[in-house]
């Protein structure tokens, strides 16, 4: 079985912040496959189903972004899945704003949520789908950058970039890492 983990925090007050993209994406995803993901198990909300009858779990941690670790080791022993069966779709700021990067193993980049799941498991030899934010205007810390809304322009992108990032799962799925980032980490809006 394949674990596709959509990192955000939970909450009303998070759900259209440019933190929770790894969530919008595995909603969308969820959506297109008609796959419920409000299956309480351990500290995430999960979701079982196939895609191109392969059999997959969608997961969003609903532990806040520092401890997604926690949720990501748990269903990983439950299912005794093999770190190479797991990808983690998070947000980038070091990545342009809409671009897709399919990539294995690696730094946290800073990122809270890969740190967490690094320490859980580790290791950092797991798949990842990084969608790019770009870095933050002048006078922005990068927390508050990641934790406020989109602004009116980047939601004009958004259902673009969360398709691109659907897509680029299914065939990860499917084939691979490998033809993944082959065919989508040149996707990008410029």
């Amino acid at each position: 079985m394949k674990l596709i983990v959509g990192l955000g925090n939970p909450g009303r007050c998070y759900a259209l912040t440019r933190h929770n993209l790894g969530f919008m994406v595995l909603d969308a995803l969820a959506r297109e496959e008609q796959i419920a993901i409000k299956h309480k198990q351990f500290t995430a909300l999960c979701g079982q189903g196939l895609i191109n009858q392969k059999k997959i779990l969608l997961v969003k941690p609903q532990t806040y972004m520092n401890r997604s670790g926690e949720a990501v080791w748990e269903l990983l022993n439950y299912y005794q899945e093999q770190i190479e069966d797991l990808i983690i779709v998070h947000d980038d700021l070091d990545l342009a704003w809409g671009n897709l990067r399919f990539k294995r193993s690696g730094g946290s980049g800073g990122h809270n949520g890969l740190k967490s799941i690094t320490r859980m498991l580790n290791s950092d030899q797991y798949s990842r789908l990084k969608i790019g934010l770009g870095r933050p205007p002048a006078g922005w810390t990068s927390e508050a950058y990641v934790l406020a809304a989109f602004t009116s322009g980047e939601k004009k992108d958004l259902e673009l970039i969360i398709q691109g990032a659907v897509q680029g799962l299914k065939v990860w799925c499917e084939k691979g890492l490998e033809e993944a980032m082959q065919k989508f980490n040149s996707f990008g809006l410029a």
